[in-house]
């Protein structure tokens, strides 16, 4: 009876354990399916142009070429070729002057200008280097018991008492594409000294993978780094 009651409690942790392996593997291939699905369906016009010439009757070769992992994996080399090549027109000066072009065409747009530079913004301040300002903080939210990690986006004054203020994206669990944008006075924020990918990484585990260095105290941001918006101008 007593090694019966063993086996049990052997079979139950070793498939518990079978489930807590495999969960994270099966959610990462099917959020990576998305991705891939998702890419084919953007290539898919381009792709239908390329095949275009085969038909049916080409028996084998058509089968190849209509296979969905081939057509997946065209469309991803498609996708990087293409964004290689934007990143690289993007940094010549007929593509800088493509750009500047683009956002005066923009700006004319009254609902499209303001989505348009707001998510620039935000892709802006990402791609800022973390040493020009402490971007990864923790804030006093939704109480003064609690703390959240928040993303300093933009650092400004208050316009009648100078008390310097900083705009705090705060990510939501497990997505953290959506959240909240809280205003909060500098000194109360809590420097981390953790790098974006660690506070992503703890934000999406739902605080399961938490980084080495944690802060809890109130130890202030540098202001004097902390105060330079990622246009080069103070607030």
């Amino acid at each position: 009876m007593q090694s019966h009651h063993s086996f049990v409690h052997y079979a139950r942790r070793n498939i518990l354990v079978g489930i807590f392996t495999l969960v994270p593997i099966w959610l990462t291939l099917l959020l990576l399916g998305v991705v891939l699905e998702f890419i084919r369906d953007l290539a898919w016009p381009l792709l239908h142009w390329m095949t275009r010439g085969i038909s049916p009757s080409a028996g084998l070769v058509y089968d190849i070429v209509t296979h969905p992992w081939l057509q997946t994996s065209l469309a991803l080399l498609l996708m990087l070729g293409l964004l290689y090549f934007v990143g690289w027109f993007a940094s010549r000066w007929a593509g800088k002057k493509f750009l500047i072009l683009l956002d005066l065409v923009i700006d004319r747009i009254p609902i499209a200008k303001t989505i348009y530079k707001t998510i620039k913004r935000l892709t802006e301040v990402m791609q800022k280097n973390p040493s020009d300002f402490e971007r990864v903080v923790l804030i006093e939210f939704p109480s003064p018991d609690m703390k959240t990690v928040g993303l300093v986006t933009q650092t400004f004054k208050d316009s009648v008492t100078g008390k310097e203020l900083a705009a705090v994206y705060v990510p939501t669990t497990p997505n953290p594409t959506s959240g909240y944008l809280e205003i909060v006075p500098v000194e109360k924020l809590v420097a981390t000294n953790w790098k974006l990918d660690e506070a992503m990484s703890f934000i999406i585990s739902g605080g399961a993978d938490v980084p080495k260095r944690f802060v809890w105290d109130n130890r202030p941001v540098n202001v004097a780094t902390a105060d330079t918006a990622p246009d080069g101008k103070t607030g």
